[in-house]
C-alpha cells in the first residue's frame, strides 16, 4: 500500500517554510525508493505547528510539527511508529483539535483540495444531490429552518436574502460571494479557499439552483494570491468534472462562476461597494434601496453571501436543517469558525457551536498569551470591534449576547493583548483606520474619522482631556448614526469600549501624577 505524507500548501504554513519541507520530503521519497506520495494538502488550523507534516497509518494520522527541513530525514528514517522529538501522536486526538466541532472545515487540513474525487468520498456533493431533486422554495426553506446567519458580520439570516432573491422575478441573477477577508485576526476564508475550495463551490451551486441564479463571482481579496490561483485550480477541476457549466452533474440545472480580485481596500468588503467593484467602479458605497436581493450586481437580484455562509450550506443540505440548528444557541445557531491570533500562544482556528465562552476560547484553546503575560484586553470583531477587559470574558459566544455589552462578533476575528497595550493608541488607531479606509461618500466617515485622530492626538497629549473626551463622545454618536455604512457607523464601538472600560489609559495626566507620587 502506498504511503502517503501529508505537507500543507496553505499559506500559513508556506510562511513557516512548507515548501522547503516538502521538497526535503520528495527528495527522501525518490533517494530511498519508497512506495509514497507527497500530498499538499490544506492547513488543520493548528497554526503554532505549522509546518505540520503527517503520514498516514492504519491507526490514523501520526502528526510531527512544527517541522524544519532538516527534521524531514530522521522523521522518515523513524517511521510513523518510532520515536522523534516533533512527533505529536494522531492529529486528531490533539485536545485543540479533538474538542472542537467541525462542520464548515470537516475536511479541511483532510483532503487534496484539488481532488473532487477525495472530496466526495468524505462526504462532498450529498447537499448539492440533494438540492437537484428539490424544488428551489424547498431548498430555501431548509437554510432558514436551520437558523444559518451571515458569517460575514452582520448575522443576517441566509435563507432570508435567498427567499427575497428567489421571489424576484429576472431573466438574470446572480450569486456573489464576499471572500474580501479584511479584518484583523482573520483567516477563514483564506484557509477554507485553499484547503476545502469544493465546499464554496458547491455551496455556491446550490445557492443557483434555490434562487433561479445562473452566474456566480467570488471576489478575494489581492492580499491573497495563494487563495485566488488555489480557487481557480479548484474551478478548472469543477468544470472539468460538470461540477460547473451547463447541465451541472448530469441535471438540467446550469451555473458557472469565476474568481474576481479586489484591489486592496477594505471598503470593498461592504456589499454594495463589493458589487460596484465588480461592475469596474470606484468602491463606493451604494445608497438603499434598493437592496441587492431586488437590484444588485448589473442591476439584476443578488444573493451577497460570506465565503463561510455558502460553504456550510452543503453541510446543512446533506445532513438536514434541523441537524445544523441543534448546534449553538438562543438565534445563533450552529457553528461558528473563530480566528484566534495576536498575543497568543496557540494560534489558530477553532470551529465550535455558538455558546461557548471568550475564557474558555482564550485560555482553553489559545493557553494564554504568547508572552506569558496577563492578558488585558480582547478585540472579537475585527478593528471596528469592541475592546473587552477580562471581566466580560464569560459572556457567551452569541450575537445577542455580545451586542447587549456593545460588542460583536463579525468574522469571528480574536485578537488578544497582553497588559503592555496602550488602549488609548488602539482607539486612536481605530479612527486613523477609518480615515485611510473610508470611501469618501458620506461626511460622518470622511471628516469625522479624521477630526477623531487629531482629538486623540490631543487627549494622549494632555491637552484638555475632559473636554476633548467628551468630544470624543459626540463625534462617535454623530459617526454612529449619520454614515451611510458599517465603516463610519462601527468605529465608535473600538473608540467608546477602550474610553469605558480602559479609562486609566486616556487621562495621562492623572498616571503621571500617580507615578510622581
Amino acid at each position: 500500500m502506498t504511503l502517503r505524507i501529508f505537507v500543507p500548501s496553505d499559506a500559513a504554513a508556506l510562511s513557516m517554510g512548507a515548501n522547503a519541507v516538502a521538497t526535503a520530503v520528495q527528495a527522501e521519497i525518490e533517494s530511498r525508493g519508497m512506495d509514497a506520495v507527497l500530498v499538499r494538502n490544506g492547513s488543520r488550523g493548528l497554526l503554532w505547528l505549522e509546518p505540520l507534516l503527517e503520514i498516514e497509518t492504519p491507526d490514523g494520522r501520526i502528526g510531527y510539527g512544527p517541522v524544519a527541513a532538516a527534521d524531514v530525514t530522521t522523521i522518515l528514517a523513524a517511521g510513523a511508529a518510532g520515536a522523534h522529538p516533533r512527533k505529536l501522536g494522531r492529529v486528531d486526538a490533539i485536545p485543540y483539535l479533538a474538542n472542537q466541532q467541525r462542520l464548515t472545515f470537516e475536511r479541511c487540513g483532510i483532503t487534496d483540495p484539488l481532488s473532487l474525487d477525495e472530496y466526495s468520498v468524505h462526504g462532498g456533493l450529498k447537499g448539492l444531490r440533494r438540492a437537484l431533486d428539490m424544488t428551489p422554495a424547498d431548498i430555501v426553506k431548509e437554510v432558514i429552518d436551520s437558523g444559518l446567519r451571515g458569517r460575514g458580520g452582520a448575522g443576517f439570516p441566509t435563507g432570508i436574502k435567498w427567499r427575497t432573491v428567489l421571489q424576484t422575478e429576472a431573466p438574470q441573477k446572480y450569486i456573489v460571494c464576499n471572500a474580501d477577508e479584511g479584518d484583523s485576526g482573520t483567516f477563514s476564508d483564506r484557509m477554507l479557499m485553499e484547503g476545502d475550495p469544493f465546499a464554496l463551490i458547491e455551496g455556491m451551486a446550490i445557492a443557483g439552483i434555490a434562487t433561479g441564479a445562473s452566474k456566480g463571482y467570488v471576489y478575494i481579496r489581492s492580499e491573497y494570491p495563494h487563495a485566488f490561483a488555489q480557487f481557480n485550480r479548484a474551478i478548472a477541476v469543477a468544470r472539468e468534472k460538470n461540477l460547473l457549466g451547463r447541465g451541472i452533474l448530469g441535471s438540467s440545472r446550469d451555473f458557472d462562476l469565476e474568481a474576481r480580485l479586489g484591489a486592496g481596500a477594505y471598503i470593498c468588503g461592504e456589499e454594495t461597494s463589493l458589487l460596484e467593484s465588480l461592475e469596474g467602479k470606484r468602491g463606493q458605497i451604494r445608497f438603499k434601496p434598493p437592496l441587492p436581493a431586488i437590484s444588485g450586481l448589473f442591476a439584476k437580484p443578488t444573493v451577497v453571501n460570506n465565503a463561510i455562509s455558502l460553504a456550510t450550506v452543503p453541510v446543512i443540505l446533506a445532513k438536514g436543517g434541523g441537524f445544523y440548528r441543534d448546534f449553538g444557541m438562543g438565534r445563533s445557531r450552529g457553528t461558528m469558525p473563530l480566528q484566534l491570533a495576536g498575543n497568543i500562544k496557540r494560534g489558530g482556528l477553532v470551529e465550535r457551536a455558538f455558546g461557548l465562552t471568550l475564557r474558555e476560547i482564550i485560555e482553553g484553546f489559545g493557553g494564554g498569551t504568547w508572552s506569558g503575560r496577563p492578558v488585558r484586553a480582547v478585540q472579537v470583531g475585527g478593528p471596528l470591534g469592541a475592546y473587552w477587559p477580562t471581566s466580560l470574558f464569560d459572556v457567551p459566544l452569541d450575537y445577542e449576547a455580545f451586542a447587549a455589552k456593545g460588542g460583536m462578533i463579525g468574522h469571528g476575528g480574536i485578537v488578544v493583548f497582553d497588559d503592555t497595550v496602550d488602549l488609548a493608541k488602539q482607539a486612536r488607531f481605530a479612527f486613523h483606520f477609518c480615515a485611510i479606509e473610508s470611501c469618501g461618500k458620506c461626511t460622518p466617515c470622511r471628516i469625522g474619522a479624521r477630526r477623531g485622530a487629531e482629538t486623540m492626538d490631543k487627549i494622549m497629549r494632555g491637552e484638555r482631556v475632559v473636554q476633548n473626551i467628551e468630544l470624543v463622545h459626540d463625534l462617535c454618536e454623530t459617526m454612529r448614526d449619520g454614515s451611510l455604512c458599517a465603516l463610519g457607523g462601527l468605529t465608535p464601538m473600538p473608540v467608546v469600549s477602550a474610553m469605558e472600560h480602559f479609562p486609566e489609559d486616556f487621562d495621562r495626566g492623572a498616571a503621571h501624577r500617580a507615578a510622581a507620587e
